[in-house]
């Protein structure tokens, strides 16, 4: 199986260094041309299936890379981004003031500090490795998902059997695509952050 693994495209809250965990942030038109850009990166690849965020974002993305595929596009809540609660469309000068206690502590321990009403890195942690569990289930050859950085990475260090700390080995840029190969027994990460043309059923570049 392949997973062709791609981030949403960039967003107003990402220029505004904002943090967007389910809150909903529209596409800047530098990132709809990035979705576009990546459907053309991968236009040669057939996709057997296409899971997706439930948030807009990610939709829209997926919507703009697939124009012009009759390709159904499934929604998966086990793929949205990390819940920052109180801490949602927040500057992170303005937590310093806002929930200065809490956010200290996140700081120096995201790991176990929980984001106000928010949703724990152990929770999300949870939340990947049922969705790394689900995807390895699934019996179709050329998956697409389209998500966030944070499930993105988190999901390559899981299905490598990496702790989940090691997500930060793996970030993943708007603009490109990536893609984990699963066999039977072990896991490849076939390439990251690819700008170039795939080929179908190699994962290679033209």
């Amino acid at each position: 199986m392949k997973l062709w693994l791609v981030r949403h495209g960039q967003t107003e809250a990402n220029v505004a260094g904002l943090y967007s965990g389910h809150s909903e942030t529209a596409l800047t038109a530098q990132g709809m041309r990035q979705a576009t850009e990546v459907g053309q990166l991968l236009s040669a690849v057939t996709f057997d299936r296409v899971l997706c965020s439930a948030l807009g974002r990610a939709k829209h993305t997926a919507h703009l890379m697939l124009e012009g595929r009759d390709q159904a596009i499934e929604i998966n809540p086990l793929l949205n981004e990390m819940h920052f609660g109180d801490w949602e469309m927040r500057h992170h000068r303005d937590l310093q003031h806002e929930d200065a206690v809490t956010y200290a502590a996140w700081c120096q321990d995201w790991q176990n500090t929980v984001p106000t009403n928010g949703e724990g890195f152990q929770s999300f942690s949870q939340r990947i490795l049922s969705l790394s569990e689900e995807l390895r289930a699934m019996p179709q050859e050329n998956i697409l998902v389209v998500s966030h950085q944070g499930v993105l990475s988190l999901l390559i260090a899981t299905l490598m059997g990496m702790p989940p700390p090691s997500l930060w080995h793996f970030m993943i840029e708007q603009g490109s695509w990536s893609m984990v190969e699963i066999h039977q027994n072990f896991v490849t990460l076939r390439t990251l952050n690819n700008r170039a043309a795939a080929v179908q059923g190699s994962g290679e570049v033209l």
